[in-house]
Formats: C-alpha cells, structure tokens, sequence
C-alpha cells in the first residue's frame, strides 16, 4: 500500500516568475522602478508559489510527508508546475487535477531588498476550484488537512463562501484536524467586497487551526480599524501600531466563532498566537495535542530570529509550515511558535519562497545553538517576559 500522508495541503497553486532585482537598496529600487524607465535585472528563477506549494514543500522539507492537492491547465506552465514539485519529491505531483480550459495560474514576484515584494498574479485554475476537487474518502487517515487562500479564489468565496464553508465541514467530518491560512483580499477588489463577517461565523466552527497575518483578518473582519491604522501610518506600515490589546481582541472574536487554536503573522513584528480551552484543544481531531492541558487557554507573542535578510517571499506560509510541523510532532505550544518563526527566518535567507528553508533537525540546532532574536518589547497590564521560553505571555494576572 502507499504511503498514507500525515498532511494533506490544498488550494492555491501557481508558477512563480522571479527575476533577479539587482537594486542594493529599498531607495535605488524606487529610484529605478518607475513609469517609462527600464530597470535591469538579473536571470530569472521558475519556482511553484501559492500556499500549496510554499507551505506544503516546506512541510516535505521538514521531514513531514504530504499529499498536495490543486488544480493546473494543460499548457507549458502547467509542465514547469509539474517539474517543479517532482523535483522535490517524484509523487508530488500525483494529485493535481489537469483542467484543460483554463490557463495555469502564474505570478511575477518582483522582491526588492528590504522592502516588501510585489505581486503580479494570473489566478488561471485558481479559480476554478471547488470543494469537489478533494477527495475527501482519502483524507480518512489523514492527521491534518490544510487549505490556503480561499480569500484569492473566486469560487472558493463566491455565493458567501460556501464552497470553504462545505469544503472545511466535510474535511472536519473525516477526523482530520484542520487548517486554514489566507490571501490579502484587496478591499477595492471582488473578494474584498465580499461579506467575510458573515462567512467566518458560518466557516470558523470547522476550523482548528487558523493563521491569516494581522493585515488579512483586520480587512475582513475589522475594516475600519485598518483603514484608522493607516491613517496613522505615514508610510503604510501598520505593524509597529499593532498593540497587544487589539491582537487580543481579534484573537477573542476569532475563538467565540470557534477557532481552536488562533495563530496571527506580524511580519517582522513576530508571531502571536492564542488558544482556546482543554476541551476545544482535546477535540482538534487525529492531530490534536496529547497534553492539552499545556496548549489550552494561552496567550503568547514571540519575536522574529535575526537574519540577512534577502527576500519576503513565501515567508507567511513557511512560518506556517514551522508551526504545522511542530504540532504534527505533538511539540509543546511554546515549542511550535518557536519552530514556526525559526523556520519563517531560514526562509528569508534566501530570494525565492523555499531553498531559504533548511532540514527540521537543523532548524533546531539553530535555535539550540542560541540564535538571536530581535528585541521585542511589550508594555501592557497582564504581560509579562518568560526568559526561560524566549517570549511574552499574555493573560497574567
């Protein structure tokens, strides 16, 4: 018999186009990159991109095995997408579906030193994928399944999202814990103009784990307090405005709708995560902790390692891979977040979204060796710095 996967990943998968930018500097690139002007770049890399491939290769390098599960066309992109992921590991490929009218999606990844990267995206099969396109029978014995970025997916967040609302209740059904990570809708856009305060209500009670960055959940679910944040952001950054207060706010919310396990990207800001009570963490499904008592009712807020940075790309989901890994292990929770932003750091090491992404035992040599961490300073009633773990924990009295 097959191998059966301890990790199912599926959604969003598309072809990455990276040239090479060659700017030394976040100020030579803007220099540069203007209307009328050429900019000179460097060879260009082909890499599989989308949360399925960033987040479910990243998994494979860790040392998890995994099924991944998306849609691509029959054309020349579609071949590299295949290529790709074969050369990882031969059956990756396996369980794509070939849809032959529709383009394979593809995105330009312009990643400037120091800044954050731009994106140029073809949805192509994308957009095209519905809950039909998992085969939910072979999921039976599967220990997690996670789906990213139904936000960027027109069927997956048309007619109110009831394609993820079907997709994550039959995936729940079969015993398999779930995860879920999301795209940036942008708010001027048709996925930003659709009723995610109605839909998360309706989706979030089949969700176990889940890990949108901060900008994501605010747009969908707090708009106003992101469009107040950058207002006072002079240059749209509102990561430094992010407060402990509010991150415990929208983590509330989230767990009154049913989230076990709340898991918020802060980008260079770190990782802050916070979970729900024993017996919500005692029904997670086959990957549920076997100490629940030591994941239930925390709050916790890590800083991000010190590295050279080279590029942003793929950083969210390989973060999200880390934290995945580590509960797939049945680590403790202080030692998932810890995983999470370790493996997130290894990846921006590198330009593209996976070569950054070392080996799970080297990942923790690192951290074991004393890697440094930036500094990370919270004041705020009930916060207090654990040294021994290397991170804030919220919820003191």
């Amino acid at each position: 018999m097959a191998e059966v996967p301890i990790a199912v990943v599926a959604g969003h998968l598309c072809l990455d186009v990276l040239p090479e930018i060659l700017a030394s500097s976040p100020e030579e690139f803007r220099d540069s990159f203007g209307p009328g002007r050429i900019m000179f770049v460097g060879p260009v890399a082909l890499s599989t991109g989308g949360a399925v491939s960033n987040t479910g290769i990243a998994l494979r390098k860790l040392g998890i095995p995994v099924r991944l599960i998306a849609k691509i066309g029959a054309d020349m992109f579609g071949g590299v997408v295949k290529q790709v992921l074969s050369s990882f590991d031969e059956k990756l490929a396996d369980w794509l579906t070939v849809d032959s009218q529709v383009s394979t999606s593809y995105t330009v990844v312009i990643s400037p030193p120091g800044i954050d990267r731009y994106l140029l995206n073809c949805p192509g099969t994308n957009d095209t994928f519905k809950a039909d396109d998992v085969c939910f029978d072979g999921l039976e014995e599967v220990r997690l399944f996670h789906f990213g970025y139904p936000s960027i997916m027109r069927q997956m967040y048309a007619d109110d999202g009831a394609q993820t609302v079907e997709l994550f209740r039959r995936a729940r059904e079969t015993g398999a814990t779930t995860s879920l990570d999301m795209a940036y809708p942008d708010l001027n856009s048709p996925a930003g103009r659709v009723n995610w305060p109605g839909i998360l209500p309706k989706l979030l009670p089949y969700v176990d784990v889940f890990l949108p960055s901060i900008e994501e959940i605010l747009a969908m679910l707090r708009r106003d307090t992101l469009l107040a944040l950058r207002a006072q952001a002079s240059d749209g950054d509102i990561l430094p405005l992010i407060t402990p207060q509010l991150l415990s706010d929208v983590s509330q919310q989230l767990l009154s709708l049913g989230v076990k396990v709340v898991v918020l990207k802060l980008g260079y800001r770190g990782l802050y995560v916070r979970t729900a009570g024993r017996a919500a963490i005692e029904a997670m499904g086959r990957a549920a902790p076997s100490d629940p008592a030591g994941w239930a009712d925390q709050e916790l807020w890590i800083a991000c390692f010190k590295v050279n940075l080279v590029g942003a790309a793929g950083a969210g989901d390989t973060t999200i891979a880390g934290f995945l890994s580590g509960l797939l292990r049945d680590m403790s929770l202080v030692e998932a977040t810890t995983a999470a932003v370790a493996v997130g750091a290894c990846n921006v090491e590198a330009a593209d979204t996976l070569s950054g992404v070392r080996s799970w035992d080297e990942t923790l040599q690192r951290v074991a060796a004393g890697w440094p961490r930036h500094d990370l300073r919270i004041a705020a009633p009930g916060w207090r710095f654990d040294a021994q773990a290397g991170l804030w924990r919220g919820g003191q009295e």
